[in-house]
C-alpha cells in the first residue's frame, strides 16, 4: 500500500485496495475457474495471471497466482491508462 500512502492523486483508491486486499485474504482457488466464479469482474490470463478491476474500473491490479499453494503476488497496482501501458502477462 506504500503506492498510495500520502499521495493525494491515489486517495480515491485507498479504500477500494484496502477491500480487494481484505477479499484476496479470504480467498481459496483452487483454479482460475473458480476464481472466475467468484469475482466475475476478474480478467483471467494465461500462466496464473489475472487482473482486477477497482475502484470503479479506475484502477487495475495485476497478480500472478501459484493455485496449488493458495499464494497471490501482486506484480502490479496502477491506473487504467498505466495499465495501458504495460504488458500484464509479463510485468
Amino acid at each position: 500500500m506504500d503506492h498510495i500512502e500520502g499521495r493525494p492523486e491515489y486517495a480515491e483508491a485507498r479504500e477500494a485496495t484496502l477491500a480487494w486486499y481484505r477479499q484476496i485474504l479470504r480467498a481459496d482457488w483452487e483454479s482460475p475457474a473458480q476464481l472466475k466464479r467468484e469475482i466475475r469482474s476478474a480478467s483471467i490470463l494465461k500462466d496464473g495471471r489475472a487482473v482486477f478491476n477497482v475502484a470503479g474500473n479506475k484502477y487495475r491490479i495485476v497478480v500472478w497466482i501459484n493455485y496449488p499453494y493458495r499464494v497471490v503476488y501482486v506484480r502490479f497496482i496502477g491506473t487504467h491508462s498505466q495499465y495501458d501501458k504495460i504488458n500484464a502477462q509479463t510485468i
